[in-house]
């Protein structure tokens, strides 16, 4: 054995024989029991970063675990490898995006590969590849065949720096998801999914997700936002057989309701503006308000804003003549776009009746109390009794939802519905580095579907971008002219739109069951073994986007009959960020980490002038406090680095950075080798021990240690994956190891309970440090890799301590200490308790009222 644990000699040499051996491949075994272990799969970006180090060793360690408890383990890696960021980046360092992305791949492939992760590379996909996509544009054609999938112009969330749509869900506080640009609102023809079909499924199952975390489903719940109410038609006067159509979960409010708003993308907006004085203004109005930000959390601080179209609804209860506006607090995404608004009862509809001088209406008054509308300051929203409500006048509002509902639909006027915040799931983007559509506009024929047998579509990965990003396709012969399919006609054209690169990422994980079947978009019974995957991680920023899209995909799958299960994945672990301080100089600002000179105080290198450490924050290159792992890796290795990711916080939180926290971690890997190094000599030829015969004194509290730390990690990994707890229970036990008299000859019993104690340690930091732990395994005379091994099993029985440190209470306070036999009978620990000498010394002459004994933990004695 090496007197000196060299991490980089170790982990190339282990690394290079795992791929020898091809010990991570993985194929269908149906006599054995499956877990797939799965990583969010990251986007080519040229380099890891620490929070990618972080997901992948939590993975890793998993899947390892699972294989030495017996499993067939698939843990598969690829690249999400089209989108805008390819783009971008290709913009910015004047390369081609394809380029970009082949190269980024291949460096980092061999920086997942020095981390020592347990890939199957054989199974590694990109979904920039032709025989990835092409699988994905046969769904479309199967999901536009079956009403799935459609076509239509509609207002669009556009970034213009990125010259592209975004979904709802793509836009952040208004800003782009990837550049952080303001969006605005541009109609275009846009093709959709209707994931709206499955809202409800959707929305049910999320509590049918017992293995995914609490904060997630109910984002998820959120975002689908399903509510209760009325649809109501509301007749435009003077347009005959036009109304507008309104959602309400307030219909007992009806009566009151005495203008109507409509959301600036509305598209009866300029119909009714048409031909009218106001059509300039409402013109401006909407263009204006295309630019600001359309979330519903920005609309909820701005100023109500308005402008009359012209145009007059009527009141189906009461016939009253309502005003049509159109407005900024109304949102295309929230129910029909428009709103009926009941200025007595909400309060935005309040300060916008006020403000543009609009009649206000009560017809809800708390109990025993008439309201004034003309002196009233504030909208009132509680329950209470209708008034001024015809018929219904009298009735508690919530009894009168239900019998206005029933009025409604009587007349044939309005109906009972459900509404849902989740709008369809928009895929079209006006970008070049992306899927293409397989669809064909003809002149003659319209839109029509590219035959089955063309597929792929291929995207031409030799063409440029053009000025500002813009995609090449539209303007690309090559590419955009082609037949028709249905008539012939040699000048339609193909769909130059590509999709959303959200929808790469909906499916690739039953890919990977079967990543080179050329018959369809998986092999079924490869996907009938694997499927659903048993664990998932990735961080919380996807649980609505990729997440929700996900299982909405694999609704898509399951009833087209393609899988036969809903649920992509069973359980969820979505871990913290990688963080760490901020250092600011006052004459260079931001500074990295290796800017930084560590005298008496810390100050900056470039100028030695004193540096303040401001507060800790999500790793960022924006920030300067950024991590190379590849410095990392070169300075401690691959396993000191995965040990502190896993020691320095549960994975569910947040990790702060630490450099001390690194360094202690590879100190703790040397001491093992240490011990290793100085006992392994000693104890050739030990045997297994059966139980704790022939042990006393540290041996035996040795054997008995290495049970409860069995124990321990199997629980910590099993039922919590807190690895932090797990390593200090190994630390712990190396604490004991390391108490014990070397200098004394050993007999074989005590030869036995340090090579258990040894071969234990090794086999439960394996998953964790496994370049470190093959080395140790492969100088202890075995000769498969150690994760070809069954994991560790504990005796419960060895896990009892033969005795027990008692605590002595005087009045609850702690007076003293001593030590029993497990098996002490209660008499006897309270004599032994009362003829200590320090407790003699606390109690004096006061009489002893009552002694109260918790055995093998304390007595209690209350003078």
């Amino acid at each position: 054995m090496e007197s000196r644990y060299q991490p980089k000699v170790i982990e190339a040499k282990w690394q290079n024989q795992w791929e020898t051996d091809h010990l991570f491949k993985v194929e269908e075994r149906p006599d054995q029991e499956k877990y797939y272990l799965l990583e969010m799969f990251p986007y080519p970006s040229g380099k890891i970063h620490m929070g990618h180090v972080r997901n992948y060793t939590i993975g890793d360690v998993v899947a390892r675990y699972k294989r030495m408890r017996g499993f067939n383990v698939l843990h598969p890696m690829g690249w999400d490898a089209f989108g805008m960021p390819a783009e971008n980046a290709a913009i910015k360092n004047n390369t081609h995006p394809a380029k970009w992305t082949y190269e980024n791949i291949a460096a980092m492939r061999e920086q997942l590969k020095r981390m020592g992760f347990s890939y199957d590379w054989d199974r590694e996909i990109a979904t920039c590849k032709p025989e990835y996509y092409r699988w994905e544009q046969w769904l479309f054609l199967q999901m536009a065949r079956n009403g799935m999938a459609y076509r239509k112009e509609s207002y669009v969330n556009w970034c213009d720096p990125c010259q592209t749509v975004l979904a709802n869900e793509q836009v952040e506080a208004g800003l782009c998801w990837r550049c952080g640009k303001p969006v605005r609102q541009k109609k275009l023809w846009q093709w959709f999914f209707k994931i709206t079909d499955f809202a409800e499924d959707l929305l049910v199952h999320c509590d049918l997700l017992p293995g995914w975390p609490d904060k997630v489903t109910t984002m998820q719940r959120n975002w689908i936002g399903k509510s209760q109410g009325a649809e109501i038609r509301f007749p435009v006067e003077g347009k005959d057989n036009l109304s507008i159509s309104v959602f309400t979960t307030r219909p007992d409010t009806l009566f009151g309701a005495t203008f109507m708003c409509l959301a600036p993308e509305h598209p009866l907006v300029p119909a009714l503006s048409a031909e009218t004085e106001h059509a300039a203004d409402v013109a401006a109005f909407v263009d204006r308000i295309a630019l600001q930000d359309r979330s519903a959390k920005a609309v909820e601080n701005y100023e109500k804003e308005g402008v009359f179209t012209g145009a007059y609804c009527i009141n189906p209860v009461n016939g009253r003549r309502m005003p049509v506006y159109t407005a900024n607090f109304a949102l295309m995404e929230y129910g029909t776009g428009a709103v009926m608004s009941v200025p007595a009862h909400d309060q935005r509809d309040f300060d916008f009746a006020w403000k543009y001088d609009l009649p206000v209406v009560v017809v809800v008054t708390p109990p025993a109390e008439i309201l004034d509308s003309a002196t009233m300051e504030e909208a009132y929203t509680d329950d209470g009794i209708l008034v001024n409500s015809g018929d219904f006048d009298g009735m508690k509002n919530r009894e009168a939802m239900g019998a206005i509902t029933d009025f409604l639909e009587k007349k044939g006027i309005g109906k009972k519905t459900v509404s849902f915040r989740l709008r369809d799931w928009g895929i079209s983007r006006q970008r070049y580095w992306g899927a293409p559509i397989p669809m064909i506009h003809c002149p003659d024929c319209g839109v029509v579907p590219v035959p089955e047998a063309d597929l792929p579509i291929v995207l031409p990965e030799d063409a440029d971008l053009l000025d500002g990003g813009r995609s090449p396709l539209p303007v690309l012969e090559a590419f955009a002219k082609t037949r028709c399919p249905s008539c012939g006609r040699e000048d339609a054209r193909r769909e130059t739109d590509t999709m959303d690169t959200f929808v790469e990422s909906s499916w690739y994980f039953e890919r990977y069951c079967s990543p080179h079947w050329d018959k369809g978009m998986f092999d079924p019974s490869a996907v009938d073994y694997w499927m659903p995957v048993d664990q998932y991680i990735g961080g919380v920023e996807h649980a609505i986007l990729h997440l929700l899209y996900s299982r909405y995909f694999t609704r898509v799958l399951e009833t087209l009959g393609l899988v036969k299960f809903k649920e992509p994945f069973t359980r969820l672990l979505t871990q913290g960020m990688v963080c760490k301080e901020t250092i600011t100089c006052p004459e260079h600002g931001l500074l990295f980490p290796d800017q930084v000179a560590y005298h008496e105080t810390p100050v900056c290198s470039l100028c030695a002038q004193p540096v303040t450490v401001g507060r800790v924050e999500k790793m960022s290159k924006s920030k300067n406090n950024v991590i190379d792992p590849n410095v990392l890796l070169d300075q401690y290795g691959a396993d000191t680095t995965r040990l502190f990711c896993l020691f320095a916080a549960p994975p569910e939180r947040d990790l702060e950075w630490n450099d001390q926290g690194v360094d202690g971690c590879y100190r703790f890997l040397q001491r093992v080798w240490r011990l290793a190094e100085k006992w392994l000599p000693r104890i050739t030829g030990w045997a297994p021990l059966t139980d704790s015969t022939g042990l006393g004194g540290p041996f035996k509290e040795l054997y008995r240690k290495t049970h409860e730390t069995i124990k321990r990690v199997t629980q910590d990994i099993d039922e919590r994956f807190h690895f932090n707890t797990a390593i200090s229970a190994v630390m712990e036990l190396i604490n004991v190891l390391s108490a014990i008299d070397d200098a004394a000859e050993l007999k074989n019993p005590e030869k036995s309970a340090v090579g258990f104690s040894l071969e234990t340690t090794t086999l439960l930091l394996s998953p964790i440090v496994p370049h470190f732990c093959d080395e140790l395994w492969e100088t202890m005379g075995h000769q498969q890799s150690i994760l070809c091994s069954p994991w560790p099993t504990h005796t419960e029985s060895a896990t009892v301590r033969d005795e027990m440190e008692v605590v002595i209470q005087v009045n609850g306070k702690l007076r003293s200490r001593f030590s029993a036999p497990t098996d002490t009978d209660e008499e006897t620990l309270k004599k032994t308790a009362l003829s200590d000498e320090r407790i003699i010394g606390f109690i004096a002459d006061q009489p002893v009222r009552k002694v109260i004994v918790v055995k093998n933990k304390l007595v209690n004695i209350v003078v």
